[in-house]
């Protein structure tokens, strides 16, 4: 049985106008600039200083652009208009289940990091709402709807929970708003920044134009746009303020009660307001990919029944993700773990797919053995950044 709407790509395309350049530029860097904006100066502290951790950032930005490309060619291939669609099509079905999982787990855990980071800016405004010290040397008890258990639980309700529930994104895109073992240590936080390979199947199938040289640029500029904001205005500027001083989340290193820094918060909550329901919505997908669709025949399910399982599936994945939130002390190792996943889909996935989209087409010797030798290496290096996010998961644990 197939639910009405099941098979429609998450953003308008096909039938409608289709996204622009702009728009899919906005939604990329949309998916990409979120919570990890925020620890990219800790990342520069952490490999020793900004030259290293700009040098991994760079030779980093080779892989993502080429995960994007490889990508967006493997959709036009296999006309899927999911990441797992296209790597079960192109990879086979165990690769595919092996995806929904990793793509699942992922997106619950960045859906969590965003809630952690809303959180902590929001009992940082209530801290400047109600400073903490008295006379007497003893805070004063603050008002039980300063708690972030309420504020937060509070927004998820009354703002996030709408935003999450439509059945598409394209809304989405009118809401801007020094060892080698430590310089390497930085390239789980680059890949949590940098990510937004999950939500490009969905994009480059709702673009208007969908050619592949289109797709690159529109990638590239993506790319080079995120890289800029987070080297200059992020990562540099934070580091050179705070030093080896600086915290996962760097706003919380600026005093609460600057002016300036209140606005920042405000500014970036809204942001990361407008990102969540773009992960609850490629969640969804995945959990219909896994569950729904294979005990289903080729009925279709009426509309409000798909709308009803729609609200549920909001509902179970914000609820499960805030709890975790309000339990989680510290964004950077939420931020580790996060990276080492990943690292699947902007590594591992698209490596793949370039081997076995290579392995069908006919090609010169020499460029089949460069193309099967690059995904090589993609797999590798995907596989080395998961094994050190463990290792750094697990050094943390012990400490």
């Amino acid at each position: 049985m197939e639910r009405a709407g099941e098979r429609r790509p998450l953003l308008p395309a096909a039938g409608s106008a289709g996204l622009s350049s702009a728009g899919a530029v906005c939604i990329l860097l949309k998916s990409a600039l979120g919570a990890g904006l925020l620890s990219f100066p800790w990342a520069f502290s952490r490999a020793g200083g900004a030259a290293p951790a700009l040098l991994v950032e760079l030779g980093s930005l080779v892989f993502l652009v080429s995960g994007l490309a490889v990508l967006g060619y493997a959709a036009a291939l296999s006309a899927q208009p999911t990441y797992q669609g296209v790597v079960r099509a192109v990879c086979g079905a165990a690769a595919g289940k092996l995806c929904e999982v990793c793509f699942l787990l992922n997106l619950f855990m960045i859906s969590v990091a965003l809630l952690r980071v809303v959180g902590d800016q929001l009992e940082k405004l209530c801290d400047s709402l109600y400073p903490n010290g008295t006379l007497s040397g003893t805070p004063p008890p603050t008002p039980w709807y300063t708690d972030q258990r309420f504020t937060l639980s509070a927004l998820c309700i009354l703002v996030i929970f709408p935003l999450s529930v439509p059945r598409e994104i394209g809304f989405q895109k009118y809401s801007r708003a020094s060892s080698w073992a430590s310089v390497f240590s930085v390239i789980p936080t680059i890949c949590f920044g940098f990510q937004c390979h999950e939500a490009c199947v969905a994009i480059y199938s709702s673009m208007r134009n969908r050619s592949f040289s289109h797709w690159v640029t529109v990638s590239v500029l993506s790319m080079l746009i995120c890289l800029l904001i987070y080297s200059l205005t992020a990562g540099l500027y934070g580091y050179l303020t705070f030093g080896e001083a600086v915290a996962s989340d760097v706003l919380m290193s600026y005093p609460g009660n600057d002016p300036v820094v209140i606005v920042a918060r405000l500014l970036f909550g809204v942001s990361i307001v407008t990102i969540y329901p773009i992960v609850v919505l490629l969640g969804r997908s995945v959990v219909r990919d896994v569950w729904a669709t294979p005990k289903c025949g080729a009925a279709v399910v009426p509309e409000e029944h798909e709308q009803r399982s729609r609200v549920m599936l909001t509902v179970t994945w914000m609820a499960a993700t805030l709890a975790i939130a309000l339990f989680v002390p510290d964004i950077g190792k939420v931020i580790e773990l996060i990276g080492g996943i990943s690292a699947f889909f902007i590594f591992i996935f698209p490596g793949l797919c370039l081997v076995c989209m290579t392995g069908t087409h006919t090609l010169g010797p020499r460029k089949k053995a460069a193309l099967i030798t690059w995904g090589v290496l993609s797999v590798l290096g995907g596989a080395f950044v998961c094994g050190q996010s463990a290792a750094l998961a697990v050094l943390g644990l012990l400490h």
